[in-house]
């Protein structure tokens, strides 16, 4: 069975380029969100495997929804890979402390990127 995921962007171009990425990489794509609240709604509905969060939602902060997909989850926080053209440097302290499994640029999209992730997310029991 494939891993499937959510993405959530405000870029409505960059959720299509990723989800013709993904799924030509094996990955179920389940749905895209724009919004918080729409990301919030999508992942109770489809429960992804995992969760690409852009950091910068617009007017919203991916590190916000970060900590409101890993809430919502309960006991059981999502996978969440955190992704973003700004470089890492640029927000380490926050990716460090958000309960997201990594930080993906976003010219590093791919599959492969996505298993090695969460192989390591896994090994660390993330």
């Amino acid at each position: 069975m494939p891993l499937s995921c959510l993405i959530v962007d405000d870029s409505d171009h960059f959720k299509e380029a990723a989800r013709q990425l993904l799924e030509a990489d094996g990955i179920a794509v389940l749905g895209v969100a724009s919004t918080s609240a729409e990301a919030l709604r999508r992942f109770a509905e489809l429960r992804p495997d995992f969760v690409l969060v852009d950091i910068d939602l617009g007017e919203e902060s991916g590190f916000d929804l970060t900590l409101r997909l890993a809430d919502a989850a309960g006991g059981d926080p999502p996978n969440i890979i955190q992704i973003s053209t700004y470089d890492e440097a640029d927000f380490a302290e926050v990716i460090a402390a958000s309960p997201a499994v990594a930080f993906l640029p976003k010219l590093s999209l791919s599959g492969r990127a996505i298993n090695e992730i969460l192989r390591g997310a896994a090994g660390t029991g993330r």
